[in-house]
């Protein structure tokens, strides 16, 4: 056998070389709209300070992160796994991390978080927490994720504006005006049309085709000054430049705690260890499934390598300032085209490093033509709720108030926070103390604490 074949084991899992390289290559395809959407999600949002991060810096973070990761999952993991920014965890860093600290010590609570993965894969404590939380939760916890990453879409294409006699309204003002609003809703239809006609890589080219549209319609239509958002489109100067690496290394970590009080970051810290980690887990056994590398009694080989390189990926996303890398279910793109082993992910990684020299293309991508992804993808992840048992109202009010509160109230962990505290107090209400795990108990005071913060302040202060 050839060193690829005994390293990564091609013959045993009844694959080739030739069939690793296509699933590397659908898998990149299929996930490389990320290096694009992750900058405009960090970018379109501000720290404590006022600051914001720079377009071409998150591009360059988010494609070194990904590629490092991605290629640690290809030698240590040996699965067909791309890993890079999560979506849901980038808006938990943007949307609940940034409002209450510096992007450094947001970023310090993102290395931080996949310590704490990593140390729950190697440690086995993950056992604990997959039984503390009930599993309609969790996939409430995805579903409510998946309606906020849309509204956020719809917001940052100025579909859904601040209403005027109520809380939100279709467009600014009450109808959909505007060129920017016109490509975000043929950028969604087009990515909609491919996807569902299973186009391989049908969200990055939806994104290139609204985007170069949305150049041509800037350079000859009358277009509001700023109402493209973040990212103006025009024709880069150039295609290729040097990478940028000003965020690399810019975190801090234990800032956020001084900053925010150690409530606020903690619960942070929990809802991206909580995000982070289910939705992994969920990923790699779906896709290893799909992949056939689960065995008869449902195990994943190598799950715990996996898992830690999962962790590690959220390490080197925090200190990169890309957010946190966690395993893209994009993957089964790859699968479907025969993956099976790391070398596919080893030709995925190589390929998100080489995008690291055309970080100017970047810059070129608005909101309109990057947001329906957003929409898109929050629509696959509202999936999940059919994994909800609504009939029962322990588990479905609880899971309720999980969906709901994320994308009413813009927090993912306001969301997270209420349907556990519910959860918890209609089981003790009913006397079933029993089906009470006691970290729940410690996760619900947690939380109660978080929401009655500025009450504890008054009492204690």
């Amino acid at each position: 056998m050839s060193v690829l074949d005994r390293f990564f084991e091609l013959t045993g899992r009844g694959t080739t070389v030739g069939r690793e390289v296509r699933g590397g290559l659908t898998t990149f395809v299929a996930m490389a709209y990320i290096i694009l959407l992750n900058p405009i999600i960090l970018a379109g949002a501000e720290d404590v300070t006022g600051a914001r991060l720079s377009i071409a810096e998150l591009t360059t973070s988010t494609a070194l992160a990904a590629a490092i990761s991605t290629i640690l999952m290809a030698v240590v993991g040996n699965a067909p796994f791309g890993l890079a920014a999560g979506l849901g965890l980038n808006a938990v860093v943007a949307y609940q991390a940034a409002p209450f600290m510096t992007w450094a010590e947001a970023m310090g609570l993102v290395v931080l978080e996949g310590v704490v993965i990593i140390l729950l894969a190697v440690s086995g404590l993950r056992t604990l927490i997959m039984n503390a939380i009930p599993l309609a939760l969790k996939h409430a916890i995805s579903v409510g994720i998946g309606m906020f990453v849309a509204l956020i879409g719809l917001v940052d294409a100025g579909f859904v504006a601040r209403g005027t006699g109520t809380p939100v309204q279709l467009g600014a003002t009450g109808h959909l005006t505007g060129w920017p609003v016109a490509m975000f809703c043929f950028g969604l239809l087009l990515m909609i049309m491919l996807f569902v006609r299973r186009v391989p890589g049908a969200i990055l080219i939806s994104i290139v085709i609204t985007a170069a549209l949305s150049i041509l319609v800037n350079a000859l239509a009358r277009v509001q000054p700023g109402s493209w958002g973040v990212v103006t489109p025009r024709v880069p100067e150039a295609l290729i430049s040097a990478p940028h690496f000003g965020l690399l290394g810019e975190f801090d970590l234990f800032g956020g705690f001084a900053r925010a009080g150690a409530l606020t970051a903690t619960v942070v810290l929990f809802t991206l260890v909580l995000s982070g980690f289910f939705d992994a887990m969920g990923t790699i056994i779906g896709v290893s499934d799909e992949a056939g590398l689960v065995d008869e009694r449902g195990r994943v080989p190598r799950l715990g390598r996996i898992l830690t390189v999962d962790g590690v990926g959220g390490v080197v996303g925090g200190v990169a300032s890309s957010s946190a890398n966690t395993v893209f279910v994009e993957s089964a793109a790859g699968v479907g085209e025969g993956a099976r082993t790391g070398l596919a992910s080893l030709v995925t990684g190589a390929l998100l490093g080489v995008t690291l020299l055309f970080t100017p293309l970047a810059g070129v991508v608005p909101a309109a033509a990057a947001a329906p992804a957003l929409v898109l993808v929050g629509a696959l992840m509202m999936m999940q709720s059919r994994n909800v048992p609504w009939h029962d109202l322990d588990l479905a009010v609880p899971a309720f108030l999980t969906i709901a509160l994320m994308p009413f109230t813009y927090s993912i962990t306001n969301g997270v926070g209420a349907g556990v505290i519910t959860y918890t107090l209609i089981k003790a209400v009913k006397g079933r103390f029993s089906e009470i795990p006691w970290l729940l108990w410690a996760v619900s005071l947690v939380f109660l604490g978080y929401f009655g913060i500025d009450f504890l302040e008054q009492v204690f202060t």
